[in-house]
């Protein structure tokens, strides 16, 4: 049953995330640049150290750096256009007024109340003030693709990290051996190309590696970055099912129809006099899905059944 309006929060609450200073079009084109940058690069490497490599028979340089190339490239624009989890906006005939609670593995949580999306948030989904957008099993905003992190593309997310990581260590290996069996060489376009490619390469293997690391401790532990300091009033986290089944959860389970599809769907179904579903996707008590059936007996029966 819903409580009262001042019952305290169950859980912690994360700092709120900063308002945006910049308008969304500067985003947008520092994502396209880390693409434009990502293509670039391996232009530059596949046009000189490695082709230099697979004319001499070395062929597992390229093929090995084109696929990783490959897949880094597509988890790139796979994560710059997926769908974070985003969940659509309430009405305004729901209010902060009456207070939902939920159980999580024998813990409870207060639904806290989005002013901008009218809804009651489920736990662990916040509201981005970048993307503007309440995101499902929210993680972080991404600013190098201009993307939310969350329920739906978190997979993603870990695909381009380690791509990424792989990607730049064959970069750099490739480089130096390149450098190596070409020290009895005159300098030549080739080895100031292979310099260049693998300062970047070397530059970002290390913070992407730590990230990379982070991010497989939060997975085992069933924890959000956006959480940040956050703890949990019963000592431990009930999110938490075990490293096995969070990495399951996490990577290999499937995600379920989209949110925002099913809004769109429910539109178009009911054209102009639709009237929003409350609580279409959250956890509520069951008197508010099932209110009592009314009556028809008549006044005059229901006074006869009193007396």
């Amino acid at each position: 049953m819903p409580v009262l309006k001042d019952a305290m929060p169950l859980m912690k609450e994360p700092h709120p995330l900063p308002q945006a200073p910049l308008p969304w079009i500067l985003p947008s084109l520092f994502a396209a640049f880390n693409v434009v940058l990502l293509v670039v690069f391996s232009g530059l490497f596949f046009a000189f150290p490695c082709r230099w490599l697979a004319q001499n028979g070395e062929w597992a340089f390229p093929l090995v750096t084109g696929l990783l190339c490959v897949l880094t490239f597509f988890s790139l624009v796979s994560l710059n256009f997926s769908d974070p989890g985003i969940l659509h906006q309430g009405s305004n005939e729901q209010g902060p007024m009456m207070v939902h609670v939920v159980w999580v593995n024998q813990r409870a949580f207060r639904l806290q109340w989005c002013q901008k999306c009218c809804f009651h948030r489920p736990p662990r989904t916040y509201h981005c003030p970048w993307c503007n957008i309440c995101v499902e099993d929210f993680d972080h905003h991404c600013k190098w693709v201009n993307n939310c992190i969350g329920h739906r593309n978190f997979r993603f997310f870990m695909l381009l990290v380690l791509s990424l990581c792989l990607y730049s260590g064959a970069l750099l290996v490739t480089c130096l051996i390149f450098l190596v069996r070409t020290t009895h060489l005159p300098f030549s376009m080739d080895k100031a190309m292979a310099i260049l490619v693998s300062v970047p390469a070397a530059g970002f293997l290390v913070p992407l590696f730590l990230l990379l690391l982070i991010q497989a401790m939060s997975v085992s532990a069933a924890q959000r970055s956006c959480e940040g300091k956050c703890r949990y009033l019963q000592g431990y986290n009930p999110f938490d099912h075990g490293c096995a089944s969070n990495w399951y959860l996490t990577i290999c389970a499937p995600l379920g129809p989209k949110y925002m599809a099913e809004a769109v769907w429910l539109q178009r179904v009911a054209g102009s006099d639709w009237v929003p579903i409350q609580n279409l996707h959250f956890p509520v008590c069951p008197s508010v899905l099932s209110p009592p059936a009314p009556t028809s007996e008549s006044p005059q029966t229901r006074e006869g059944s009193l007396r």
